[in-house]
């Protein structure tokens, strides 16, 4: 039995070559690996053995020969082919173990050139992965030093690589040169431009499988992104609690996409995947007192998340109520003695943002909506709003404090299910109405919720009015100030049912629409 070895990655390999020549197998390394294996002393055969030849092109051509391919691809069961090898002098090859050069994190890490990029690209590795994969009826394909033990395994006890995990490690091995090219065709098509390619390939690695999915009937798991990315639940470290459920992870994701899109200290509380608190405030604590007002009831059981380290004082707050999972950049070790007495409560520190002079690409700044046979692709909806590109169309201009919370409540808005309406005061919500058919449905169910505190309070719609009834439910609880993208045929009367209120109203020419 023959291996040939060539690894990027080299955990495991010096123990997979020392098992392998105890077996008695002859192994065969590139330069790198063999070079590595030589400082642990472990004595392997040069490629160059094989083909007889030295590295061509600086070094990239080194596999790229006939005595390799001819030793993979030989069909074992065909004694053509086997005979042909024999009169060439080529010897078979049985166990291909290859890890590419990492692109997807290398190509993230910083700004890098074409020219750069295009020397980072591992052809080799890649080619020699398909070639095994593809004869796997003969020939094992080992692409991740997670294998290693099986392989070693196997051939001690059945002096073979059983044909079951044969096929597994093709597959395998497919997949990962898929993956490989898919995120290369990734920094291509961003460095080009081409946000919608003709061919969109998504990458994905798996973290781990999940009880269940949406529902106890159906079976899930969960992936992250390989591209380079922000700091993301995806990544999240586990401090206590189970691996969140799938409906937990969405919600968790939604909460922390919220908190983190406000800079001040802000505490988001989301059930469903819409929020029911949201609060900014200089004290944490003080945001997710304010969060809760919102809507103690539709908070118990809900996600919390925060964009600031957790502290003490906020953690005994959250502790004196019941929540599903807690979600933060951070941990004081007084929070954590405080939560780790509730020990249901999941909780999840999310990495930092990588700095700056990385890039996301990839799928990193798409969304997708699922349909049958296919994907709905579009890039994420950011807020894109600065205060000199509101149009204030009413009489009366909104006040200082009035504009503040209009601002706030626009970027929460963008984050609840249309037809959404948010009413805030002082930096938090005090109702909120979402996925409603009737956008004056929505207006009631966050007057309702919102009660006495609906009195000076600010209105935000992510879609404009399509009837003035809306504006004149709002008014009649006692709201002040809208904001709202405007573009209805109705909006002059939209307008004048403002201004006979003596309300403020300011259009922003931007839609937000969350299905």
């Amino acid at each position: 039995m023959r291996a040939l070895l060539s690894v990027a990655n080299r955990d495991g390999i010096a123990t997979l070559a020392r098992g392998l020549l105890d077996l008695g197998v002859e192994v065969f390394a590139t330069d790198g690996t063999r070079g590595f294996l030589a400082a642990e002393r472990i004595p392997v055969a040069p490629v160059s053995e094989l083909t007889q030849g030295s590295p061509l092109v600086g070094g990239q051509v080194k596999t790229f020969h006939h005595a390799v391919y001819a030793g993979i691809l030989a069909r074992r069961n065909d004694q053509a082919q086997l005979d042909e090898l024999h009169e060439q002098g080529i010897g078979l090859i049985d166990l291909v173990v290859v890890n590419v050069k990492p692109f997807a994190p290398a190509i993230g890490a910083k700004l890098v050139g074409l020219d750069e990029a295009i020397e980072m690209i591992d052809v080799g590795g890649a080619a020699l992965l398909g070639a095994a994969a593809r004869n796997s009826a003969g020939v094992a394909a080992a692409s991740d030093p997670a294998h290693y033990p099986v392989i070693i395994q196997e051939l001690r006890e059945l002096g073979l690589v059983s044909p079951e995990t044969r096929a597994r490690l093709a597959a395998e091995a497919f997949s990962t040169v898929a993956a490989y090219h898919a995120e290369i065709a990734a920094y291509l098509n961003q460095i080009s431009g081409n946000i919608f390619p003709s061919r969109l390939a998504i990458v994905l690695e798996k973290v781990d499988d999940l009880r269940y999915g949406e529902n106890p009937h159906q079976r899930a798991a969960v992936y992250r992104e390989t591209t380079h990315r922000s700091g993301t639940v995806a990544d999240a470290t586990r401090l206590q609690g189970d691996l969140p459920s799938f409906n937990n992870l969405l919600d968790l994701d939604a909460a922390y996409r919220i908190a983190r899109d406000y800079t001040a200290p802000t505490v988001a509380i989301v059930k469903h995947t819409d929020p029911v608190g949201l609060a900014s405030h200089d004290e944490l604590v003080e945001a997710y007192r304010h969060a809760v007002e919102t809507d103690p009831v539709a908070a118990f059981g809900g996600i919390v998340a925060v964009n600031r380290e957790l502290d003490g004082a906020t953690a005994r707050e959250i502790a004196a109520n019941s929540y599903e999972a807690v979600v933060a950049p951070g941990f004081s070790q007084s929070a954590l003695g405080i939560l780790r007495g509730k020990p249901g409560l999941e909780l999840l520190a999310v990495p930092p943002d990588p700095t700056e002079g990385m890039r996301d690409y990839g799928i990193a700044s798409l969304d997708f909506k699922r349909i049958a046979g296919g994907l709905l692709v579009e890039t994420q909806d950011e807020l894109g709003l600065d205060r000199g590109q509101l149009q204030v169309v009413t009489t009366r201009r909104p006040t200082l404090d009035e504009l503040t919370d209009l601002l706030f409540a626009w970027r929460a808005v963008r984050h609840v299910r249309s037809n959404a309406v948010v009413l805030a005061r002082n930096g938090a919500t005090v109702g909120i109405g979402a996925g409603q058919a009737s956008r004056l449905v929505s207006v009631e169910i966050a007057v309702r919720r919102a009660g006495d505190r609906a009195k000076l309070a600010v209105m935000a719609s992510d879609a404009y009015f399509p009837f003035p009834d809306g504006i004149q439910a709002a008014s009649g609880a006692g709201v002040t100030a809208i904001i709202q993208p405007g573009g209805s045929i109705r909006d002059e009367m939209a307008i004048e049912v403002a201004d006979r209120h003596h309300m403020a109203m300011v259009f922003t020419g931007r839609r937000h629409f969350r299905h």
